[in-house]
């Protein structure tokens, strides 16, 4: 399993700065299936605490952006990323062909959308990772996958 950690080359704005995604081998009939892990839920004081007008670009000009809020805030933390790392080198590690982790870039453009935004629907969905019985993380950890971007394992 390859395992690919980038660093923020200077310390974030906040502590939400990482993205996390894997790589299922093999996943509801596709072969390398990436899967784009996000926190689904939050403490709204925690929200609240963060200086958004540094975090997000243009938003003490405009409003509030809800949506690039939610890209920030389903991001994790140093320590969440390295505990859900090892849970999933434990966990997974013969069906996973990969684990990689980026940091934000900041300020976030305006605009953007959360992964919890997206709609399920033919193909396109998401993994709760809360409701997997042995999952022991204490983090409301979701992941976000669409089959369409990728090859079926046997042709028709």
């Amino acid at each position: 399993m390859d395992i690919e950690i980038i660093t923020p080359q200077s310390p974030p704005p906040t502590p939400y700065a990482h993205t996390l995604s894997m790589v299922i081998k093999s996943f509801k009939g596709r072969r390398n299936v990436e899967v784009h892990l996000f926190r689904g839920s939050w403490d709204q004081a925690a929200e609240t605490a963060l200086p958004w007008d540094v975090l997000i670009e243009g938003e003490t000009h405009t409003g509030p952006d809800e949506s690039a809020r939610k890209v920030i805030m389903e991001a994790f933390t140093d320590d969440e990323r390295d505990r859900i790392v090892t849970y999933l080198k434990e966990q997974y590690s013969t069906r996973l062909a990969a684990i990689r982790s980026t940091p934000l870039s900041f300020p976030v453009p305006k605009g953007l959308s959360g992964l919890s935004q997206a709609e399920p629907g033919k193909g396109v969905g998401f993994i709760d990772f809360t409701k997997i019985p042995s999952c022991h993380l204490d983090i409301p950890l979701k992941g976000f996958y669409d089959l369409n971007r990728h090859p079926p394992i046997a042709e028709d």
